[in-house]
Formats: structure tokens, sequence, C-alpha cells
């Protein structure tokens, strides 16, 4: 199930939201039978866009980096969620290693890797943390805002096994929460005797977001059939344009008309709707998850001006953001560890408006605690409601999706968990 959180919203449900409210019971078995065919990714993060009339993803993190802007009343769940993941590969693991980032000194990531390591302390394992940085030559003690520390070590390689301490710590189960948008380093290639989560081919050396939002076609489009409801309220539309250059005029003009042909597609949907929002399309790189080089267009005339980054790009239908934090635009986040939703939380940007990227300058985090019963007893307009529920819903019908693309890209094919 989804926790009962308190969202930005709190006047009557959405059309939508009544909708999955309504079907709870058949969503959350249509979600037991898929897990039966399908291994979830150990956790994910899931960028979800509220149109009102839409709610879609936007975006699938399979190395989420904001557990440290999930309100404390979480931990709980996300405890009992990275217990039942970690079982089914290492039933009786004593050690964890985590491996974080590359050369991170961001104090907001930092606190994100702290109160990781405290979810896995709290399933009972001993959590060290093993770092990729060549700097990091001997156990390395860095300071945190909140007056914690973290020691980090170098990751060593011992035969098919990663260890810690001259080959003192050796777990059955390396974390990673680097999504390796550098590379892949040779150290954690052909790790046979551990398990690694997520699996190299999760990282952006291998994953594109083209193949994620193919496979989460084929979810919605399942799902979409059991629930009766039009596909597009849940799925943003969606192209790639291959090895754009935009020094070649041919190039320049597929990009130009990828863009116009998404922009007609979506006017038709709102004609349909009655929408009489303006259409727009998000334009990103098909790799990798830095928020500048992602625009947002209107027309294809703006192309010229806004100078799109080169090579494959996703060209994505933008969804409107109605909802607001404090007057800022936000956007909902789901976590989840394992197949269950553990939390979330919102990104706010104070520079931007609805149609932006919120991944830019202005950027903040607001957290969702949970609903507390007083307040649903006060409001029966919304709160008296789960309306983190179908954000729960999207949530995981594109970890679904992750963990199909995942399937469709992993070089060991016969290796899945059941």
């Amino acid at each position: 199930m989804v926790p009962h959180l308190r969202t930005a919203l709190t006047g009557p449900l959405a059309e939508l939201e009544v909708k999955m409210l309504g079907a709870t019971p058949m969503i959350e078995r249509w979600f037991r039978m898929e897990w039966q065919e399908h291994t979830p990714p150990f956790y994910s993060s899931v960028d979800v866009r509220n149109a009102g009339f839409k709610l879609a993803p936007v975006d699938t993190n399979l190395f989420p980096g904001g557990f440290n802007n999930l309100a404390e009343e979480m931990f709980p769940l996300a405890t009992q969620a990275a217990m039942a993941a970690i079982e089914k590969y290492c039933p009786d693991a004593r050690n964890i290693i985590i491996v974080p980032e590359l050369h991170s000194r961001n104090p907001f990531y930092l606190q994100n890797v702290a109160q990781l390591s405290k979810i896995m302390r709290l399933t009972g394992l001993n959590v060290r943390l093993g770092s990729l940085d060549d700097d990091i030559t001997a156990p390395t003690e860095i300071a945190l805002a909140d007056g914690q520390t973290l020691t980090i070590e170098p990751l060593e390689r011992n035969g098919r096994r990663l260890t810690l301490g001259h080959g003192t710590f050796d777990p059955c189960t390396i974390l990673l929460n680097n999504d390796l948008s550098s590379g892949s380093p040779n150290i954690l290639e052909n790790i046979k005797e551990q398990t690694l989560l997520p699996p190299l081919h999760a990282g952006w050396t291998v994953r594109r977001k083209s193949q994620h939002f193919k496979a989460y076609d084929e979810v919605v489009k399942k799902f979409a059939k059991a629930l009766d409801l039009d596909s597009w309220l849940i799925n943003p539309m969606h192209t790639l344009v291959s090895d754009f250059d935009a020094s070649n005029a041919a190039s320049e003009q597929a990009l130009a008309h990828a863009v116009e042909s998404m922009l007609k597609k979506i006017t038709k949907k709102y004609k349909e709707y009655g929408i009489t929002e303006q259409p727009f399309v998000m334009i990103k790189p098909d790799a990798g998850t830095s928020g500048n080089r992602v625009i947002t267009v209107h027309s294809a005339a703006e192309l010229k001006s806004l100078k799109p980054t080169q090579g494959d790009l996703l060209i994505q239908e933008g969804v409107p953001s109605i909802e607001t934090v404090e007057q800022h635009t936000a956007e909902p986040i789901v976590y989840m560890i394992d197949r269950y939703v553990v939390g979330g939380f919102y990104r706010t940007n104070s520079e931007c408006g609805a149609h932006d990227n919120l991944k830019a300058a202005g950027m903040g985090f607001a957290p969702m605690p949970f609903v507390k019963e007083s307040e649903r007893r006060a409001d029966d307009l919304g709160l008296l409601h789960n309306r983190f529920y179908a954000c729960g819903v999207i949530g995981r019908l594109a970890m679904l999706a992750a963990s199909i693309e995942l399937e469709k890209t992993d070089p060991n094919p016969d290796h899945h968990v059941a």
C-alpha cells in the first residue's frame, strides 16, 4: 500500500484521484500479480507531475539521493522494506558496503548517505562506506552540517569480492548509491560472489531514458486497460531524436519536426478533454540526470535560441504542475524500496513556473509528513482521503517499468531474483 501523507493539495479530489482511490483493491491485486513476474529494483525514486487532468512520471532514478528529505516518520516503513529487499539476495546478511557518489562533498548528498546508512543499520546490518575516489586512501571522517560524521574508506578488490579494511570487512551485498554517470569503474566489474545492488547495467553507462519510457508504455497500457482508463492521463508522450548535432542543418530540422509533431499530438488530446493549457515539451539528454541540460519548448521556433545539448535527446510531453508549496512551484517525488512506497517529498523552485524543469537554480525540498488523525477529522475535502495514493500508484508503475527495463538490458538474464 501507500502511506497516507499530507500533500500540498487540499481541495476536492480530481477525477483521476477518485478513480484510483475507488479502484484500490483492484490496483493492489494488479501490482501483486505483476510482482510475481518481475523483480523490483532495490530502491528507486520517481519525479511525478500533477496537472490535475493528468498525473505522470517524468523521471525515474535507480540511485536515489534524497533520503535526507524524507520525514522522520518514514524510517519504520523504509526499514521494513529494506529488510524484505535484502532477504531476497542474502537472507543471512550481516554486513553491507554502501558505495556513494564519486568526489562528492555536497552536504545535502552526504546527509542522504547518512540517512540511507541509518535505514540499513536499523535492519540489523553492519554498515560501512566504501569510496571509489582515488583520493580516499585511508579511513576518512567527514563532518556533516547536523553534527554527525561519516567515515568513508577506500574500496578494495580481493579476487572476485569487494572488501574494506584489508579484507576484514567482507559483506555479501554491495549497495551502490552512485549512478555511474562517469562510467563503470573496473573495480566493480565481474563481481561474481557478491550481490551488487542495483546492478551495473542500471547505471547511466548503459541505461537510457528512452528505454525506460518504452517499458513504461508497455506497463501503463496493461494497467490502463485493467482500470478502464485512457493511458494518456498517466503517461507522457515521448520520442527519441538520435545523434542531434546543432551544427548540422538536417539534424536541426529533424529535431524541429519531432517537436512540432509532439506538440500537435498534445494539442489534439487537449482538445479532446477541453484543456486550455498551452502545450509544451521537455527536451532532455537520453542519459544522465543533470537538470541544467533540460529545456522547455512551446514551439519549434524556440529551438534556435535555446540550443539543446548534443547527442541523443528524449523529447517528452510537458506536464504542467498545479501543485505549489509556499507559493513556489512543486512536484512530488515518490521514494520506494523494493516494491513498497516508503515516503515522498516535494521538489520546489522559487524561480520556476508550472511549465519549467524544477531541477534548476532556486530548487529546494519540502517534506511530506503523515496525515494525523486530528487533521483527517478537521477537513473532509481532501485530507480524509489518501491523496498521495495516486502518486504512489504512478511511482510503482514507473518502478515496474524500471524492472522490465533492467530485465531487457541485463547481460546475464538468467540471474533474476524471483
